[in-house]
């Protein structure tokens, strides 16, 4: 599963960041081991690419400081965050919500974690010993 390309969708993104700068993210994406490709005939696109190289592309996206490119850089960073939250084990990802904030709700961590109401408990207790 680690070795499956990323596929982020990128919907209408020439008319958010303008043909120029979507010019010069094909390029840094090429640079960076990705691709960006339009979907068929349609106005959508989407980057393809490993999670390091989206990573690799993200930070140098980045350093540009390009206002242009916000929309971008936002829709890759939430993309990247999903993806990685997606990775992590169910109940690290429990232990790790109720540390970053201790008085969660149990029905806020099985909304976000989409877990049963025991395991939701049992990391609740596991943090507090």
């Amino acid at each position: 599963m680690k070795d499956e390309p990323l596929h982020i969708p990128l919907p209408s993104l020439i008319r958010r960041i303008g043909g120029n700068n979507a010019k010069l993210a094909k390029q840094l994406a090429d640079a960076n081991s990705c691709a960006i490709k339009r979907i068929r005939r349609s106005r959508n696109w989407q980057l393809i690419g490993s999670e390091q190289a989206a990573i690799k592309l993200l930070k140098s996206l980045r350093d540009l400081q390009d206002e242009g490119m916000r929309y971008l850089v936002t829709k890759l960073d939430e993309q990247l965050k999903a993806f990685q939250e997606q990775q992590e084990p169910k109940h690290e990802r429990l232990l790790r919500l109720v540390s970053e904030k201790p008085n969660i709700t149990l029905n806020e961590l099985i909304e976000r974690t989409d877990c049963t109401l025991a395991e939701a408990r049992l990391a609740r207790f596991e943090s507090e010993l």
